[in-house]
């Protein structure tokens, strides 16, 4: 009985020590400019001496401020990012932290007239990128491009992972008028997950993005007959990763295949989370809020006007 037991205690023993939790994060991270002029983007409000007096200072301290969310969630070993300029300023993101020896960076520049894309960061020393892309989609007459989707898929061991970050188009000019071009954003989205799982059922994929939308919306409930939402008003202490008007609602989603949920390398489902630490967050009009770095062109020194979400992922 003394064996068994010994045994049993070895396995278990060997078991955890071959197994690592590590977390896939995604973070709208309001506005990461450079402070460089580029013509071809309608980047002046984030210049030195544009509106917003965006200097390296400032630079600086939003990309210090980033780092300080990665570190508090444990170093992700994904960790989509949106509303970024370019490669250059999620390399400084990289380069600024600790994830400098550890991390790369795949990313697109997408057509979108500000200039800001999707990227993601992932960790090198665990997964081994096989491919990039992006999936692009033309927006509905008169409207300008958006963001492309940005995709990767990784090896690790013998499961493979796919990576989708989203920053699907604005409620600029109301929230049903604006529709149409999400839905548009979606059912592109949509055709390419059905693609990658007719291939293949075993992918594991995680789905990420600020997509402007809800739980309740059309455009997040297509993507949800594929995959799993994990994201909900109950993964965080204010029901939502966004607050707009003292409301706060679910803008930021994180799906995945159901392949991701078992076996292998799996997300384990009841930590997803939308992070909400104390730095995160301050006091406006007696309302508990975001604590963002610019209200309109003031300048607040804060981090974003998006809450963090995340999930843990048991690695084999």
């Amino acid at each position: 009985m003394l064996k068994q037991f010994l045994l049993l205690f070895s396995i278990l023993l060997f078991t955890n020590l071959n197994a690592q939790t590590r977390t896939i994060a995604f973070y709208n991270v309001e506005n990461l400019f450079d402070t460089e002029d580029d013509p071809t983007k309608n980047d002046n409000e984030f210049l030195p001496e544009g509106a917003n007096e965006w200097t390296q200072e400032r630079y600086q301290t939003k990309i210090e401020h980033i780092n300080q969310v990665i570190d508090s969630i444990g170093v992700p070993m994904i960790f989509g990012m949106c509303e970024i300029e370019n490669f250059k300023v999620v390399q400084d993101v990289v380069d600024g932290g600790s994830m400098k020896n550890t991390h790369a960076v795949v990313h697109y520049e997408s057509l979108d007239e500000r200039g800001i894309d999707n990227a993601l960061i992932y960790d090198k020393t665990v997964l081994t990128l096989v491919e990039s892309g992006i999936v692009r989609f033309k927006m509905p007459e008169p409207s300008t491009p958006s963001r492309d989707i940005v995709w990767a898929k990784f090896n690790h061991g013998k499961d493979t992972i796919l990576v989708m970050v989203n920053h699907w188009p604005s409620r600029s000019g109301g929230q049903v008028e604006s529709e149409p071009k999400r839905m548009v954003a979606s059912i592109a989205a949509s055709a390419f997950i059905d693609s990658v799982l007719a291939e293949s059922k075993r992918v594991k994929i995680v789905f990420m993005g600020d997509l402007n939308d809800t739980p309740d919306n059309k455009s997040t409930q297509i993507i949800g007959e594929s995959l799993k939402p994990i994201i909900t008003s109950k993964s965080g202490e204010f029901g939502g990763s966004h607050n707009y008007g003292g409301e706060w609602s679910i803008l930021d989603h994180m799906m995945v295949s159901k392949s991701f949920l078992k076996g292998g390398t799996k997300v384990k489902q009841k930590t997803a989370k939308i992070y909400s630490a104390e730095f995160l967050l301050t006091e406006y009009k007696e309302k508990i809020v975001p604590n963002r770095t610019y209200g309109g062109s003031k300048y607040l020194g804060g981090y974003s006007d998006h809450l963090p979400i995340y999930v843990e992922v048991k690695m084999k």
